[in-house]
């Protein structure tokens, strides 16, 4: 018989609430076959809390060493209270890295920061104007209209 640390689902619709038992692995998870309840596992408490995840780590560590396998969630749950080494996350070949299109865009985008940078540097005299035209004169400044009434009355 294969044994499994695995959770069965108790609560209610929309109110989930979990225990951790160790069972038979053909038996269907709802089922009353249960060979021990190791602990209680609800996920409507928030994530720091203690009442999260309850479980007894003396019966868990027994079952594991008479061959019972856990659950990806049991594990995790394990791994976190340091009963076990927690699994590497897998590395991924192509969807860490950026695509074709992505690295096109990029390369683009540098040789364009290239360019402007090099035409920045370039010396201010070729960047003014070459026209024969004469520079426009600065404007006078314009008297606000309270002052220029005291004047008119006089």
């Amino acid at each position: 018989m294969a044994v499994v640390i695995r959770l069965q689902r108790h609560g209610g619709k929309k109110n989930p609430y979990y225990h951790i038992v160790a069972i038979d692995s053909r038996a269907a998870r709802d089922s009353g076959n249960v060979l021990e309840r190791l602990g209680k596992y609800d996920p409507m408490q928030p994530k720091d809390s203690d009442k999260r995840v309850v479980f007894d780590a003396d019966k868990a560590r027994a079952w594991m060493a008479k061959g019972a396998k856990p659950s990806d969630r049991v594990y995790k749950f394990l791994a976190n209270a340091g009963l076990l080494a927690a699994r590497p996350a897998p590395a991924y070949t192509k969807k860490n890295q950026p695509s074709e299109k992505t690295l096109a865009k990029l390369k683009a985008r540098e040789e364009k920061l290239a360019k402007a940078a090099a035409a920045s540097s370039e010396p201010v005299a070729a960047a003014a104007p070459t026209s024969s035209e004469p520079a426009p004169a600065p404007e006078e400044p314009v008297a606000p209209a309270a002052e220029a009434a005291p004047e008119a009355q006089s």
